[in-house]
């Protein structure tokens, strides 16, 4: 039986993917993106809901907007 993903778990992938593509550590990229780095492993892992304000400061960090970061994924 194949398993679904949460769309927490979906965006999490989705950032690790960005910040894969630019080469960036994690510890790297939870600076860029002013969230501590255990909470970016969180997100990266799909463990918590990313409020509005944690969308905008990955965002910003990934020098994207919200809607392209979500596109394909909601």
């Amino acid at each position: 039986m194949a398993t679904t993903q949460t769309l927490p778990q979906t965006f999490g992938i989705r950032c690790r993917e960005l910040r894969t593509a630019k080469g960036w550590s994690q510890e790297v990229f939870a600076d860029n993106c002013e969230i501590h780095r255990s909470h970016m492993g969180e997100i990266e892992r799909g463990e918590v809901d990313v409020s509005l304000t944690t969308l905008r400061k990955i965002a910003k960090g990934l020098e994207m907007t919200a809607g392209q970061i979500l596109k394909g994924i909601i």
